[in-house]
Protein backbone atom coordinates (compact mmCIF):
# COMPACT_ATOMS: atom_id res chain seq x y z
CA UNK A 1 0.00 0.00 0.00
CA UNK A 2 1.15 3.27 -0.88
CA UNK A 3 2.17 5.92 2.17
CA UNK A 4 -1.44 7.63 3.83
CA UNK A 5 -0.97 11.37 2.81
CA UNK A 6 -2.82 13.60 4.88
CA UNK A 7 -4.60 17.46 4.96
CA UNK A 8 -3.61 20.22 7.84
CA UNK A 9 -6.13 22.73 8.02
CA UNK A 10 -4.90 25.44 11.02
CA UNK A 11 -1.04 26.42 11.73
CA UNK A 12 -1.19 27.50 14.87
CA UNK A 13 0.94 26.60 17.57
CA UNK A 14 -0.64 22.73 17.65
CA UNK A 15 -0.90 22.40 14.09
CA UNK A 16 3.30 23.22 14.11
CA UNK A 17 3.49 20.34 16.99
CA UNK A 18 1.99 18.08 14.24
CA UNK A 19 4.21 18.43 11.61
CA UNK A 20 6.94 18.72 13.90
CA UNK A 21 5.92 15.10 15.25
CA UNK A 22 5.53 13.49 11.50
CA UNK A 23 8.97 14.57 10.70
CA UNK A 24 11.01 13.74 13.86
CA UNK A 25 9.17 10.33 14.51
CA UNK A 26 8.76 9.12 10.92
CA UNK A 27 10.94 5.93 10.82
CA UNK A 28 8.94 5.47 14.40
CA UNK A 29 5.35 5.70 12.79
CA UNK A 30 6.40 3.54 9.54
CA UNK A 31 7.57 1.05 11.79
CA UNK A 32 4.70 0.94 13.55
CA UNK A 33 1.72 1.37 10.98
CA UNK A 34 3.93 -0.33 7.54
CA UNK A 35 3.56 2.78 5.55
CA UNK A 36 4.31 6.63 5.90
CA UNK A 37 2.10 9.28 6.88
CA UNK A 38 2.20 12.03 4.54
CA UNK A 39 1.64 15.95 5.23
CA UNK A 40 0.43 16.81 1.62
CA UNK A 41 -0.69 19.93 2.33
CA UNK A 42 -1.77 22.84 5.06
CA UNK A 43 -3.81 25.47 4.52
CA UNK A 44 -3.47 28.19 6.68
CA UNK A 45 -4.59 32.49 6.13
CA UNK A 46 -1.18 32.65 7.53
CA UNK A 47 1.53 30.95 5.00
CA UNK A 48 4.50 33.36 5.93
CA UNK A 49 5.34 32.77 9.46
CA UNK A 50 7.50 31.10 10.80
CA UNK A 51 6.25 28.38 12.89
CA UNK A 52 9.81 26.70 13.69
CA UNK A 53 9.64 23.61 12.11
CA UNK A 54 10.61 22.92 8.41
CA UNK A 55 7.65 22.53 5.30
CA UNK A 56 8.73 21.62 1.81
CA UNK A 57 8.12 23.55 -0.68
CA UNK A 58 4.28 23.82 -2.43
CA UNK A 59 2.93 22.06 1.36
CA UNK A 60 1.48 25.25 2.16
CA UNK A 61 -1.94 27.03 0.78
CA UNK A 62 -4.53 29.88 1.69
CA UNK A 63 -7.23 27.79 0.12
CA UNK A 64 -8.88 24.73 1.89
CA UNK A 65 -10.27 23.84 -1.36
CA UNK A 66 -6.77 22.90 -2.64
CA UNK A 67 -7.15 19.92 0.59
CA UNK A 68 -10.58 18.87 -0.27
CA UNK A 69 -10.32 18.38 -4.11
CA UNK A 70 -6.84 16.66 -3.80
CA UNK A 71 -8.49 12.56 -4.11
CA UNK A 72 -4.75 11.33 -2.75
CA UNK A 73 -5.87 13.18 0.45
CA UNK A 74 -7.85 10.77 2.87
CA UNK A 75 -7.53 12.18 6.05
CA UNK A 76 -7.83 16.17 7.35
CA UNK A 77 -6.89 17.29 10.54
CA UNK A 78 -8.96 20.18 11.33
CA UNK A 79 -7.24 22.20 13.77
CA UNK A 80 -9.11 25.88 13.49
CA UNK A 81 -10.49 25.57 16.80
CA UNK A 82 -14.07 27.30 17.25
CA UNK A 83 -17.28 26.58 15.79
CA UNK A 84 -17.39 28.68 12.68
CA UNK A 85 -15.28 27.64 9.95
CA UNK A 86 -14.03 24.52 11.47
CA UNK A 87 -17.86 23.52 11.66
CA UNK A 88 -17.88 24.03 7.47
CA UNK A 89 -14.44 22.41 6.80
CA UNK A 90 -15.15 19.17 8.50
CA UNK A 91 -18.94 18.67 6.88
CA UNK A 92 -17.23 19.49 3.37
CA UNK A 93 -14.36 17.35 4.32
CA UNK A 94 -16.66 14.67 5.08
CA UNK A 95 -19.06 15.18 2.09
CA UNK A 96 -15.73 14.33 -0.04
CA UNK A 97 -15.13 11.11 1.26
CA UNK A 98 -12.13 12.13 4.02
CA UNK A 99 -11.71 10.91 7.50
CA UNK A 100 -11.32 13.58 10.06
CA UNK A 101 -9.35 13.92 12.94
CA UNK A 102 -10.05 17.13 15.56
CA UNK A 103 -9.03 18.36 18.65
CA UNK A 104 -11.67 20.95 18.52
CA UNK A 105 -14.23 20.26 22.38
CA UNK A 106 -16.29 22.88 21.47
CA UNK A 107 -17.05 22.09 17.89
CA UNK A 108 -17.76 18.11 19.14
CA UNK A 109 -19.97 19.39 22.12
CA UNK A 110 -22.21 21.70 20.13
CA UNK A 111 -22.44 20.10 17.10
CA UNK A 112 -21.21 16.36 17.20
CA UNK A 113 -24.56 14.71 16.70
CA UNK A 114 -24.64 16.84 13.38
CA UNK A 115 -21.06 15.42 12.17
CA UNK A 116 -21.31 11.95 13.11
CA UNK A 117 -24.44 11.52 11.31
CA UNK A 118 -22.88 12.90 8.34
CA UNK A 119 -19.60 10.54 8.92
CA UNK A 120 -22.12 7.81 9.47
CA UNK A 121 -23.55 8.75 5.64
CA UNK A 122 -20.17 8.57 4.22
CA UNK A 123 -18.99 5.77 5.71
CA UNK A 124 -15.49 7.87 7.27
CA UNK A 125 -14.28 8.22 10.88
CA UNK A 126 -14.27 10.88 13.18
CA UNK A 127 -11.44 10.78 16.00
CA UNK A 128 -11.08 13.28 18.47
CA UNK A 129 -8.41 11.75 21.42
CA UNK A 130 -6.79 15.30 21.67
CA UNK A 131 -10.41 17.13 22.16
CA UNK A 132 -10.14 15.57 25.68
CA UNK A 133 -7.22 15.74 28.38
CA UNK A 134 -5.13 16.50 25.88
CA UNK A 135 -2.06 13.86 25.61
CA UNK A 136 -4.27 11.21 28.10
CA UNK A 137 -5.38 8.42 26.03
CA UNK A 138 -8.88 8.51 27.64
CA UNK A 139 -10.97 8.58 24.78
CA UNK A 140 -9.79 5.78 23.14
CA UNK A 141 -9.74 3.63 25.89
CA UNK A 142 -13.02 3.80 26.67
CA UNK A 143 -13.85 3.21 23.12
CA UNK A 144 -11.95 0.84 23.19
CA UNK A 145 -10.17 -1.41 26.33
CA UNK A 146 -13.14 -0.65 28.32
CA UNK A 147 -16.12 -0.90 25.84
CA UNK A 148 -17.29 -3.99 27.57
CA UNK A 149 -18.33 -1.90 30.84
CA UNK A 150 -21.53 0.19 31.93
CA UNK A 151 -19.73 2.94 32.80
CA UNK A 152 -21.28 4.59 35.89
CA UNK A 153 -19.61 7.67 36.29
CA UNK A 154 -16.80 10.03 34.89
CA UNK A 155 -15.02 12.60 36.99
CA UNK A 156 -12.58 15.05 35.91
CA UNK A 157 -10.09 17.84 36.54
CA UNK A 158 -9.99 18.92 32.60
CA UNK A 159 -8.36 22.73 32.23
CA UNK A 160 -4.95 23.16 33.06
CA UNK A 161 -5.27 26.91 34.10
CA UNK A 162 -8.50 26.37 36.46
CA UNK A 163 -5.97 23.66 38.43
CA UNK A 164 -2.59 25.84 37.79
CA UNK A 165 -4.56 28.66 39.59
CA UNK A 166 -6.54 26.35 42.41
CA UNK A 167 -3.09 24.69 42.92
CA UNK A 168 -1.31 27.73 43.71
CA UNK A 169 -3.96 29.29 46.04
CA UNK A 170 -3.69 26.13 47.70
CA UNK A 171 -0.12 26.10 48.47
CA UNK A 172 0.39 29.80 49.08
CA UNK A 173 -3.27 31.02 50.67
CA UNK A 174 -2.91 33.99 47.82
CA UNK A 175 -6.50 34.50 46.59
CA UNK A 176 -7.65 34.27 42.85
CA UNK A 177 -6.81 37.70 41.13
CA UNK A 178 -3.38 37.62 42.29
CA UNK A 179 -3.27 33.64 41.36
CA UNK A 180 -4.41 34.82 37.44
CA UNK A 181 -1.70 37.35 36.94
CA UNK A 182 0.51 34.51 37.67
CA UNK A 183 -0.90 32.26 35.24
CA UNK A 184 -1.18 34.40 32.57
CA UNK A 185 2.33 35.89 33.12
CA UNK A 186 3.80 32.09 32.57
CA UNK A 187 1.53 31.80 29.97
CA UNK A 188 -0.82 29.19 31.16
CA UNK A 189 -3.60 31.68 31.17
CA UNK A 190 -4.71 33.72 28.14
CA UNK A 191 -5.25 37.05 28.01
CA UNK A 192 -8.93 36.74 27.83
CA UNK A 193 -9.13 34.07 30.30
CA UNK A 194 -13.30 33.41 30.41
CA UNK A 195 -13.76 29.93 28.60
CA UNK A 196 -10.80 28.65 31.29
CA UNK A 197 -12.07 30.15 34.24
CA UNK A 198 -15.34 29.83 34.28
CA UNK A 199 -15.90 26.66 33.10
CA UNK A 200 -16.82 26.13 29.73
CA UNK A 201 -13.86 25.01 28.19
CA UNK A 202 -14.44 22.06 30.74
CA UNK A 203 -17.90 21.77 30.31
CA UNK A 204 -17.34 21.09 26.48
CA UNK A 205 -14.65 18.23 27.57
CA UNK A 206 -17.87 17.08 29.88
CA UNK A 207 -20.29 16.90 26.99
CA UNK A 208 -17.81 14.72 24.61
CA UNK A 209 -17.21 12.29 27.63
CA UNK A 210 -20.87 11.86 28.69
CA UNK A 211 -21.32 11.37 25.02
CA UNK A 212 -18.85 8.70 25.12
CA UNK A 213 -19.45 7.00 28.62
CA UNK A 214 -23.41 6.77 28.71
CA UNK A 215 -24.23 6.81 25.25
CA UNK A 216 -26.28 9.57 24.76
CA UNK A 217 -26.84 12.83 23.01
CA UNK A 218 -26.65 15.74 25.15
CA UNK A 219 -27.81 19.33 24.69
CA UNK A 220 -24.99 21.50 25.75
CA UNK A 221 -27.11 24.45 27.50
CA UNK A 222 -28.39 21.25 29.99
CA UNK A 223 -24.61 20.92 31.43
CA UNK A 224 -24.63 23.18 35.16
CA UNK A 225 -21.38 25.20 34.40
CA UNK A 226 -19.66 27.61 37.00
CA UNK A 227 -16.01 29.26 37.29
CA UNK A 228 -13.91 29.30 40.07
CA UNK A 229 -13.48 33.17 39.50
CA UNK A 230 -15.35 33.73 42.97
CA UNK A 231 -13.48 31.25 44.96
CA UNK A 232 -11.29 32.68 47.35
CA UNK A 233 -8.16 32.14 49.98
CA UNK A 234 -10.95 31.74 52.64
CA UNK A 235 -12.75 29.41 51.25
CA UNK A 236 -9.55 27.23 50.29
CA UNK A 237 -8.72 27.88 54.06
CA UNK A 238 -11.71 26.12 55.13
CA UNK A 239 -11.90 23.22 52.63
CA UNK A 240 -8.22 22.21 54.26
CA UNK A 241 -9.24 22.80 57.69
CA UNK A 242 -12.32 20.05 57.35
CA UNK A 243 -10.12 17.34 55.35
CA UNK A 244 -10.59 18.50 51.38
CA UNK A 245 -8.92 20.10 48.56
CA UNK A 246 -11.13 22.47 45.87
CA UNK A 247 -11.23 21.67 42.15
CA UNK A 248 -12.96 22.17 39.24
CA UNK A 249 -14.15 19.23 38.60
CA UNK A 250 -16.47 18.03 35.95
CA UNK A 251 -18.84 15.48 37.19
CA UNK A 252 -21.19 13.30 34.72
CA UNK A 253 -23.30 10.40 36.19
CA UNK A 254 -25.86 8.11 35.17
CA UNK A 255 -28.02 6.86 37.60
CA UNK A 256 -31.36 4.34 36.81
CA UNK A 257 -31.20 6.08 33.22
CA UNK A 258 -31.05 9.75 34.05
CA UNK A 259 -27.91 12.12 33.51
CA UNK A 260 -26.35 14.36 36.19
CA UNK A 261 -23.89 16.89 34.00
CA UNK A 262 -22.05 19.91 36.13
CA UNK A 263 -19.09 21.38 36.20
CA UNK A 264 -18.24 23.44 39.49
CA UNK A 265 -15.56 24.11 42.10
CA UNK A 266 -16.00 21.26 44.09
CA UNK A 267 -14.08 19.99 47.64
CA UNK A 268 -13.03 15.90 47.47
CA UNK A 269 -11.44 14.56 50.57
CA UNK A 270 -7.11 14.71 50.29
CA UNK A 271 -6.80 10.94 50.22
CA UNK A 272 -8.59 11.04 46.95
CA UNK A 273 -5.92 10.59 43.84
CA UNK A 274 -7.34 13.39 42.44
CA UNK A 275 -6.32 15.80 44.75
CA UNK A 276 -3.19 15.27 44.09
CA UNK A 277 -3.43 15.99 40.48
CA UNK A 278 -1.69 20.15 40.75
CA UNK A 279 -0.51 22.55 38.52
CA UNK A 280 -1.27 22.30 35.28
CA UNK A 281 -1.80 18.22 35.27
CA UNK A 282 -5.17 17.28 34.56
CA UNK A 283 -7.02 13.71 35.15
CA UNK A 284 -10.13 11.83 34.27
CA UNK A 285 -11.27 9.03 36.62
CA UNK A 286 -13.94 6.88 35.79
CA UNK A 287 -15.87 3.50 36.96
CA UNK A 288 -17.04 0.39 35.25
CA UNK A 289 -19.25 -2.62 36.49
CA UNK A 290 -17.02 -4.86 36.02
CA UNK A 291 -13.16 -2.85 35.89
CA UNK A 292 -14.20 -0.11 38.63
CA UNK A 293 -12.61 2.36 39.28
CA UNK A 294 -9.48 3.80 36.60
CA UNK A 295 -7.71 6.84 36.29
CA UNK A 296 -5.76 8.49 33.77
CA UNK A 297 -3.79 11.57 34.12
CA UNK A 298 -0.91 13.47 32.38
CA UNK A 299 -0.52 16.70 30.52
CA UNK A 300 -3.80 18.11 29.26
CA UNK A 301 -2.91 20.65 26.78
CA UNK A 302 0.32 21.88 24.98
CA UNK A 303 1.83 21.67 21.53
CA UNK A 304 3.69 17.88 22.16
CA UNK A 305 1.07 16.27 23.91
CA UNK A 306 -1.66 17.59 22.34
CA UNK A 307 0.24 16.80 18.48
CA UNK A 308 1.00 13.09 20.15
CA UNK A 309 -2.81 12.44 20.55
CA UNK A 310 -3.89 14.02 16.95
CA UNK A 311 -0.95 11.32 15.72
CA UNK A 312 -2.14 8.67 17.44
CA UNK A 313 -5.47 9.13 15.55
CA UNK A 314 -3.53 9.40 12.54
CA UNK A 315 -1.93 5.80 13.34
CA UNK A 316 -4.96 4.00 14.22
CA UNK A 317 -7.12 5.50 10.83
CA UNK A 318 -3.76 4.64 8.64
CA UNK A 319 -4.04 0.79 10.31
CA UNK A 320 -7.68 0.49 9.67
CA UNK A 321 -7.04 1.56 5.79
CA UNK A 322 -4.21 -0.49 5.47
CA UNK A 323 -6.04 -3.12 6.28
CA UNK A 324 -8.52 -2.29 3.97
CA UNK A 325 -11.00 -2.10 7.47
CA UNK A 326 -12.94 1.35 6.06
CA UNK A 327 -15.05 2.55 8.87
CA UNK A 328 -13.98 0.81 11.84
CA UNK A 329 -15.46 2.24 14.62
CA UNK A 330 -18.52 4.60 15.01
CA UNK A 331 -17.32 8.23 16.84
CA UNK A 332 -18.96 7.42 20.14
CA UNK A 333 -18.03 3.95 20.42
CA UNK A 334 -21.58 2.63 19.91
CA UNK A 335 -23.64 1.77 17.13
CA UNK A 336 -24.84 5.10 15.68
CA UNK A 337 -28.74 3.45 16.07
CA UNK A 338 -28.23 2.88 19.77
CA UNK A 339 -27.03 6.59 20.70
CA UNK A 340 -30.06 7.50 22.96
CA UNK A 341 -30.81 10.92 24.54
CA UNK A 342 -31.23 10.14 28.22
CA UNK A 343 -32.86 13.24 30.93
CA UNK A 344 -30.76 15.01 32.38
CA UNK A 345 -30.96 15.76 36.32
CA UNK A 346 -32.14 18.82 37.08
CA UNK A 347 -29.44 20.97 39.23
CA UNK A 348 -32.53 21.99 41.91
CA UNK A 349 -32.67 18.12 42.33
CA UNK A 350 -29.19 17.37 42.45
CA UNK A 351 -28.25 16.09 46.09
CA UNK A 352 -24.70 16.82 47.89
CA UNK A 353 -23.03 17.62 51.15
CA UNK A 354 -22.68 21.72 51.10
CA UNK A 355 -19.66 23.68 52.45
CA UNK A 356 -21.99 26.82 53.29
CA UNK A 357 -19.98 30.22 54.63
CA UNK A 358 -21.84 33.04 55.77
CA UNK A 359 -20.73 36.59 56.90
CA UNK A 360 -22.63 37.29 59.86
CA UNK A 361 -22.63 40.27 62.37
CA UNK A 362 -21.02 38.91 65.86
CA UNK A 363 -24.05 39.33 67.98
CA UNK A 364 -26.46 36.74 70.33
CA UNK A 365 -29.27 34.94 68.47
CA UNK A 366 -27.19 35.41 64.64
CA UNK A 367 -26.00 31.23 64.76
CA UNK A 368 -29.78 30.14 66.17
CA UNK A 369 -31.54 31.76 63.44
CA UNK A 370 -29.24 30.18 60.65
CA UNK A 371 -29.54 26.77 61.93
CA UNK A 372 -33.19 26.74 62.60
CA UNK A 373 -33.35 28.25 58.98
CA UNK A 374 -31.49 25.02 57.56
CA UNK A 375 -33.25 22.49 59.58
CA UNK A 376 -36.98 24.03 58.61
CA UNK A 377 -35.65 23.37 54.59
CA UNK A 378 -34.49 19.85 56.14
CA UNK A 379 -30.65 20.91 55.82
CA UNK A 380 -28.88 19.08 58.60
CA UNK A 381 -25.54 20.28 59.98
CA UNK A 382 -22.49 17.50 59.84
CA UNK A 383 -20.20 20.08 61.52
CA UNK A 384 -19.54 23.71 61.70
CA UNK A 385 -16.44 25.89 62.42
CA UNK A 386 -17.00 29.64 64.18
CA UNK A 387 -14.03 32.07 63.72
CA UNK A 388 -12.79 35.30 65.86
CA UNK A 389 -13.25 38.52 63.59
CA UNK A 390 -10.11 39.06 61.79
CA UNK A 391 -9.80 42.56 63.21
CA UNK A 392 -11.80 44.51 65.92
CA UNK A 393 -12.89 46.77 63.38
CA UNK A 394 -14.35 44.02 61.18
CA UNK A 395 -18.15 43.76 61.86
CA UNK A 396 -18.94 40.80 60.30
CA UNK A 397 -17.15 36.74 61.49
CA UNK A 398 -17.40 34.06 58.99
CA UNK A 399 -19.84 30.74 59.88
CA UNK A 400 -18.69 27.96 58.49
CA UNK A 401 -21.00 25.14 58.33
CA UNK A 402 -20.51 21.81 56.73
CA UNK A 403 -24.32 19.81 55.76
CA UNK A 404 -25.30 16.20 55.25
CA UNK A 405 -26.38 15.46 51.99
CA UNK A 406 -29.11 17.44 50.60
CA UNK A 407 -31.04 18.62 47.94
CA UNK A 408 -29.93 21.70 46.15
CA UNK A 409 -33.02 23.62 45.97
CA UNK A 410 -33.47 23.16 49.89
CA UNK A 411 -30.42 24.87 50.23
CA UNK A 412 -30.74 27.50 47.91
CA UNK A 413 -34.24 28.17 49.33
CA UNK A 414 -32.25 28.06 52.87
CA UNK A 415 -29.96 30.52 51.89
CA UNK A 416 -32.22 32.71 50.15
CA UNK A 417 -33.90 33.22 53.37
CA UNK A 418 -31.18 33.30 55.39
CA UNK A 419 -29.46 36.18 53.00
CA UNK A 420 -32.53 38.38 53.30
CA UNK A 421 -31.87 38.63 57.59
CA UNK A 422 -30.28 42.08 58.47
CA UNK A 423 -27.17 39.79 60.37
CA UNK A 424 -26.15 38.70 57.02
CA UNK A 425 -23.09 41.42 55.76
CA UNK A 426 -22.65 39.32 51.97
CA UNK A 427 -24.43 36.55 50.19
CA UNK A 428 -23.56 33.30 51.67
CA UNK A 429 -20.83 31.54 49.29
CA UNK A 430 -21.20 27.76 49.31
CA UNK A 431 -19.11 24.68 47.95
CA UNK A 432 -20.61 21.15 47.07
CA UNK A 433 -18.66 18.39 48.35
CA UNK A 434 -18.14 15.15 46.79
CA UNK A 435 -17.43 12.63 49.06
CA UNK A 436 -18.32 9.26 46.76
CA UNK A 437 -15.38 9.63 43.63
CA UNK A 438 -16.24 6.05 42.21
Amino acid sequence: MNDIQIGLIGFGNIGAGVVKLLRENADVIRGKVGVGIVLKRIADLDITTDRGVPVDAGVLTTSVDDIFNDPDISVVIELVGGYEPAKSFVLKAIEKGKHIVTANKALLALHGTEIYAAADRKGVEVQFEAAVGGGIPVLTAIKGNLAANNVTSVFGIMNGTCNYILTRMTQEGADFTAMLQVAQQLGYAEPDPTFDVEGVDTAHKLAVLISLCFGTRIDFKDIYTEGISRISALDVKFAAQFGYRIKLLAIGKCVDGVIEARVHPTMIPLDSPLADINGVFNAIRLSGDFVGPVMFSGRGAGQNPTASAIVGDLIGLSRSMKAGAGRRMAPLGFLDDQITTLPVKPMSEMVSKYLLRFSALDKPGVLAAITGSLGTHGISIESMVQTARESADAAAVPIVIMTHEAREGAVLAALAETDRCDFICEATRFIRIEDNLE
